[in-house]
């Protein structure tokens, strides 16, 4: 009986160091099952999005602006003739060379001629009814003083000589008149200078007052621009003015504002400026092309990116900025636009590297690998 307890106890033993072995080779196995598993799968690479970037480069100019101009003369004179009439001569043609009195062009005169001589013939007849109002005044007053009339019948005489003395005046004042309408018909320069344009031909009925050639007159030459209204302010703070010439390649003249419009053109909607030459050469002849260029003190850098570079952050423009790999959402300042590029007044440097296309695929802070060239 004790043996038989004894042989229980001893395979339960074995039973139970069987079962360890067993739970411990499992575990073993598994170990290296795992061991091998985890060895065999290597951990993926992070996968970094390539951005095109470029880097915003060159030192920068400063800003100006030019605008094409023409040369002009600071005093113009646009004649017309003071009556009406028919052009029957034309003296003069476009750029001719003229001075003081001379007569650009005549008008057909032979109403105004009949008008003059009807006044003449007037001074004539009130001159004969003067003589002989004065012949009654002097009879009637040897009369007056004989007691032959009475004094008021003498007024009466009196009167009707000064009246004959208002009609002459009268007369001869009409006369004056005449002969003026006469000389109005010869339009003259009244300074010297050049014919800068003819809006009548010969033939043509013109009215009085009505313009129809412009003379420039010789002296001063300066430079007509058309400003849009959003840089006038900085037209009145340049402080420097140059001014080319397409015709005169090797010509460069300064330039002082000298008178700016109050008011724009009705049409354009811009505002006539007049930029004034100092000292400019002889070559400069009117009607050139020219293009004056301004710039000021305060000159700002003139920083261009391309518009795909622009991320819209609700009503404000972005930009997205590359620090080493990682991207940060930048608010800036936008100016003028150019072909397929904007202006950056603030908000960047120089130097700085941006995403220029893909803009709204990126997210802030997200890491990129990058590529491009400098703007």
């Amino acid at each position: 009986m004790m043996q038989l307890n004894f042989l229980n106890r001893l395979i339960s033993k074995r039973l139970v160091y069987g079962l360890i072995a067993a739970v411990v080779g499992a575990g073993v196995i598994g170990g290296s099952l795992l061991w091998t598993k985890h060895a065999r799968i290597q951990p993926a690479a992070e996968e970094l999005t390539i951005v095109r970037t470029a880097v915003i480069g060159s030192a920068g100019a400063a800003q100006g602006y030019t605008y094409s101009g023409e040369v002009r003369g600071r005093y113009e004179s646009q004649l017309a003739f003071q009556v009406n009439g028919k052009i029957i001569k034309r003296n003069v043609q476009l750029g001719s060379v003229v001075n003081a009195g001379d007569v650009l062009m005549q008008l057909d005169a032979k109403d105004i001629v009949q008008t003059v001589n009807s006044n003449s013939a007037q001074i004539y007849s009130a001159e004969s009814q003067l003589q002989l109002a004065e012949s009654n005044l002097k009879r009637y007053g040897e009369l007056v003083e004989s007691g032959a009339i009475s004094q008021s019948q003498y007024d009466q005489y009196l009167t009707a000589y000064h009246v004959a003395i208002a009609g002459v005046r009268q007369a001869q004042a009409q006369y004056t008149q005449g002969a003026n309408q006469l000389d109005y018909s010869l339009l003259c320069a009244d300074k010297p200078g050049v014919i800068a344009s003819i809006s009548a031909e010969t033939g043509q009925v013109v009215s009085a007052g009505q313009p129809v050639i412009t003379v420039v007159h010789d002296g001063e030459r300066e430079i007509e621009i058309s400003v849009p209204e959003n840089r006038i302010e900085e037209l009145r703070t340049a402080k420097e003015v140059k001014v080319a010439f397409w015709a005169l390649s090797n010509v460069t003249v300064q330039g002082t504002v000298r008178e700016i419009a109050p008011m724009a053109d009705q049409t354009t909607r811009t505002f006539k400026v007049r930029i004034s030459l100092i000292n400019p050469p002889p070559e400069i002849k009117l009607g050139m092309t020219a293009a004056v260029t301004l710039t000021g003190n305060n000159r700002q850098q003139a920083i261009h990116i391309p518009l795909s570079a622009i991320y819209q952050k609700g009503d404000f423009p972005a930009v997205w900025v590359v620090s080493g790999d990682i991207l940060t959402l930048r608010s800036v300042k936008t100016g003028d636009f150019g072909n397929g590029t904007i202006q950056i007044l603030e908000g960047l440097q120089q130097g700085e590297r941006i995403v220029t296309a893909g803009v709204h695929k990126l997210n802030e802070g997200q890491k990129i690998r990058v590529g491009g060239d400098s703007l």
